[in-house]
């Protein structure tokens, strides 16, 4: 029996492996930058303009806002959340487990919340009739969710474009998918943003249990770029866990920031505050955990696994502190920079790669 080559079996293994480094929110700092817009660094951070104003490929509608999204997770995407999320051009994209009814009641008590919230959806015939129903019952919302843990599927491609035909002037956020060729995928099949991040969120496990993912700061820079070369735009979705973080996600090219762990625990989430060993708390759980199967399908079923875990959250208060923080945090960022504007910051970014993000003698 002949032994095969060890050259030829290296080489081999080389085609199945990317050597390529990419990289993650945590492996790299922002280069702060002093030429040219020191003026701007000694006013200080009341001088940046957070807001966004994007024109969409497919629905060509336009949208003016500030570009952070909360997570469509029921426990944080829920219509409390968007109410504050409203009062600072905010958005919320709005879990998909409300019914036609709740829709009714909130539209008619917050319309000038349709502006900035998104209805969700899955891909089933199912979601397609829920989502039809809400859409007919209040024209004025504008947006759509297509939402799917993998979206690497013909079955989803053909969804989108489906959703596109019925609803040719609804702008459509399609994900999740990380690579710059299902971004154009997506794109031309009708979607107008898309969602990249497989395997980052803070609740997700699907890294763990699957072993698939990407890092995700190098998801956002190649999505990025394919997304913008036609006329798309892209949802950093997950990976973000303080405000740095989110400033990172713009400076690599992402258009909005979605965020989910770092809503979790406000009085605007879903469920009850618990006591836990003299300390108050509430679930945050990913919607791919065993908690959300069980509660919205009856279970795990025996042909997948949970991808998601639950985690109890310190009890936060109001919203309002943290939707300040991120602000403030991302309004410095941009002077560090010299970004009059959050339109500016990702091609004033430059990344430096690090072996340790802060100090942590105090933890």
């Amino acid at each position: 029996m002949s032994c095969s080559d060890p050259r030829e079996a290296a080489s081999k293994a080389d085609q199945r492996i990317q050597s390529e480094i990419l990289i993650l929110q945590n492996s790299v700092e922002i280069l702060s930058d002093f030429s040219g817009n020191s003026l701007l660094s000694l006013r200080g951070n009341k001088l940046v303009d957070l807001m966004r104003s994007f024109t969409f490929r497919n629905s060509k509608q336009s949208y003016t806002g500030i570009p952070i999204i909360v997570a469509n997770m029921d426990t944080v995407g829920t219509f409390e959340m968007a109410e504050v999320m409203t009062k600072h051009s905010m958005f919320t994209a709005i879990h998909k487990h409300y019914s036609l009814e709740d829709w009714k009641l909130f539209a008619a008590n917050h319309p000038e919340c349709l502006e900035h919230v998104a209805v969700s959806s899955g891909s089933g015939q199912s979601d397609l009739e829920r989502l039809t129903s809400i859409i007919e019952a209040i024209p004025l919302i504008k947006y759509i969710c297509l939402d799917v843990a993998n979206g690497y599927s013909e079955h989803f491609v053909e969804f989108v474009k489906n959703v596109r035909a019925k609803f040719p002037s609804h702008t459509i956020m399609a994900g999740n998918v990380v690579t710059g060729e299902m971004v154009e995928e997506l794109i031309l099949s009708g979607a107008d943003i898309i969602k990249v991040g497989i395997g980052p969120g803070s609740v997700c496990t699907t890294r763990i249990k699957t072993g698939v993912g990407y890092p995700q700061l190098s998801a956002v820079i190649e999505c990025a770029d394919s997304a913008h070369g036609l006329k798309g735009h892209i949802i950093s979705d997950g990976g973000c866990s303080c405000p740095g973080d989110v400033a990172k996600a713009f400076g690599a090219g992402a258009d909005f920031v979605m965020l989910g762990g770092m809503f979790a625990g406000h009085d605007q989430c879903a469920g009850e505050i618990m006591e836990k060993n003299g300390r108050k708390v509430k679930l945050f759980y990913g919607m791919s955990s065993g908690t959300a199967m069980k509660k919205h399908s009856g279970g795990v079923a025996e042909y997948r696994a949970s991808e998601g875990k639950t985690v109890e959250v310190p009890y936060r208060g109001d919203v309002e502190n943290t939707i300040l923080d991120i602000l403030g945090g991302l309004r410095s960022t941009c002077t560090y920079v010299g970004a009059a504007k959050l339109k500016e910051l990702s091609r004033r970014t430059t990344f430096i790669r690090v072996t340790q993000q802060h100090n942590q003698v105090f933890l």
